[in-house]
């Protein structure tokens, strides 16, 4: 047999075509070599721009941090070294200088014009006072202290009674009698509060006629007449416009307040200790006195008033009478800001037989009274006090 072998055929490579010649690099064309010039120069800008921000930064920085160890002065050498701003020497020259005797001479000329334009004779008395502020002045000023009576009572938890309560009802019968005899029937809007406080003994009445009442007084009162006896009292204050005074008496007081500190209070506790102490000296000699002086003419006027409006003028001083006994602890006259209830009744016992005389004569309904004579004699600055 023929051996068979069996072989795989040849193929021959193909040729591979050869490489194209490398080209030479383009050149790049101008726009692209402006854009690339333009990126470079931006980045370098960019660059040299921080650079200066950043050392612009670490200049500011050590300027602060100069200028913090300049204000703190931590080892205490500026301080040391620093010389005062008022010198005995420098004050010594103001007081010296001619412009500031002519202040201080145009100011105590406008100051006295001030005050003796603004003085006036109060009627039941004969006392001579400062009172810059008007009615109009005075009533606006109360009625914001109406809206804080009304919100300290409210946050207190304080109850007003309704108007018909009895105890509110029996407040404005007495006062429905004697406001014909207030002198001020027509120029207040008159209203009654009774606070629900039987441990508050109190009374009062804002200009403009708002009347808040306590009623811890009412048993200390006992009858319409020792009831009349308070509510003419507070009534009083407002006819001879004791309100006013009192805010035109502080402008007087704060000047010398301020004044007192301003020389002899140097700084902290030196301000507060000289406040103090000045307050203290102030109440004591000028603005308890006048206070005393107030409550002895609403006393007056008040008595005269209740006479006229036909009330008992003797329960007066039996109602002052119940309010000592009431009374646990009673400061000094001196210190305090009313009579002492011994002087207030003997007083109200003289004032007594002319009271009586008011009340025979009065037919209990008429509005020309002694309050409108008060308001005339006010007016034209008559002494009627007797």
């Amino acid at each position: 047999m023929r051996a068979f072998a069996w072989s795989r055929p040849v193929v021959p490579f193909a040729r591979l075509p050869a490489r194209p010649p490398a080209r030479p690099p383009a050149r790049p064309s101008a726009r692209l070599s402006a854009h690339s010039n333009a990126a470079a120069t931006t980045t370098t800008t960019t660059t040299t721009a921080t650079s200066t921000s950043r050392r612009t930064l670490i200049t500011v920085q050590k300027q602060q941090k100069t200028q913090y160890h300049s204000y703190h002065d931590p080892d205490g050498r500026r301080f040391r070294s620093a010389k005062p701003l008022f010198t005995t020497a420098g004050l010594r020259r103001v007081l010296k200088s001619p412009s500031t005797h002519a202040v201080a001479v145009l100011a105590v000329a406008g100051a006295a014009g001030f005050y003796f334009a603004n003085l006036e004779t109060v009627p039941v008395s004969g006392r001579t006072r400062f009172n810059v502020y008007s009615r109009e002045s005075v009533r606006a000023t109360s009625e914001m202290q109406f809206k804080r009576v009304l919100y300290d009572l409210e946050r207190q938890g304080a109850r007003i009674l309704p108007a018909g309560h009895p105890q509110t009802q029996r407040v404005a019968r007495v006062m429905q009698k004697l406001i014909p005899f207030s002198g001020m029937a027509d120029d207040e809007h008159w209203e009654v509060f009774v606070v629900d406080a039987p441990g508050t003994a109190n009374a009062m009445v804002l200009p403009g006629g708002k009347v808040f009442v306590f009623s811890g007084i009412l048993p200390l009162a006992r009858n319409d007449s020792g009831l009349a006896t308070v509510l003419g009292h507070e009534i009083a204050h407002n006819l001879a416009d004791h309100v006013g005074e009192r805010m035109s008496q502080s402008i007087g007081t704060n000047i010398i307040l301020y004044t007192l500190i301003g020389l002899f209070g140097g700084f902290g506790l030196g301000v507060i200790f000289t406040h103090w102490l000045g307050s203290k000296a102030l109440e004591t000699a000028f603005e308890n006195p006048m206070s005393r002086k107030q409550e002895s003419e609403a006393d007056y006027i008040g008595l005269m008033m209740m006479a006229e409006a036909c009330y008992d003028p003797n329960e007066a001083a039996k109602f002052w009478a119940r309010m000592d006994r009431a009374s646990k602890e009673e400061v000094p006259e001196w210190m305090s800001t009313h009579p002492s209830n011994e002087n207030r009744i003997k007083k109200i016992q003289e004032w007594l037989p002319k009271a009586v005389e008011k009340r025979e004569a009065s037919d209990c309904r008429t509005t020309t009274a002694f309050a409108d004579l008060f308001k005339r004699a006010l007016q034209n600055g008559i002494i009627m006090y007797d």
